[in-house]
């Protein structure tokens, strides 16, 4: 149950629905690039570009097998995504950094990229993160733009 939990809880997080966010998200917010490619090709280097960053991938979430899972219970028989998965991960570092700034902070971690192939553009990778917006003082604008960059810079390496 508890796994099961932190699942719900992760999904609600890459939708903009957590921790005093509810309802701000909106696509225009999110960084997205895409690639014509392999899933699975693109998927191995967006993991590198976590890797090589010295971040370890915490949860990886299936965002596609969940909707394919729940769909019939909601009344839904459409199918979105071929794949569709989210990588949560957290840096020490700049979490610790936008913390101290600003203790609210708490909210942009842990940190979410997502990537996709949607069922009716086949081929087209879609690599993403819904970055930070960069608010409060000097300290925390700063902190938090180094984790907008490190979200780019991991999106970027993967559609390369």
């Amino acid at each position: 149950m508890r796994i099961y939990l932190r699942r719900v809880i992760a999904i609600l997080w890459l939708l903009g629905l957590g921790l005093g966010t509810a309802g701000t998200a909106s696509a225009a917010e999110l960084l997205t690039k895409s690639k014509s490619g392999s899933f699975e090709d693109v998927k191995f280097d967006l993991t590198n570009a976590v890797i090589q960053r010295g971040l370890v991938v915490d949860y990886t979430g299936s965002v596609a097998g969940m909707l394919d899972r729940t769909g019939a219970d909601v009344g839904s028989t459409k199918k979105l995504y071929r794949h569709a998965e989210y990588f949560v991960f957290c840096s020490a570092k700049l979490s610790r950094q936008m913390m101290e700034a600003d203790p609210s902070n708490i909210g942009f971690c842990p940190f979410v990229v997502f990537i996709y192939e949607r069922e009716d553009k086949a081929g087209e990778i879609v690599v993403g993160a819904r970055p930070p917006t960069t608010r409060g003082d000097d300290a925390s604008r700063k902190a938090l733009a180094e984790v907008v960059a490190l979200l780019d810079g991991i999106v970027s390496d993967a559609v390369k």
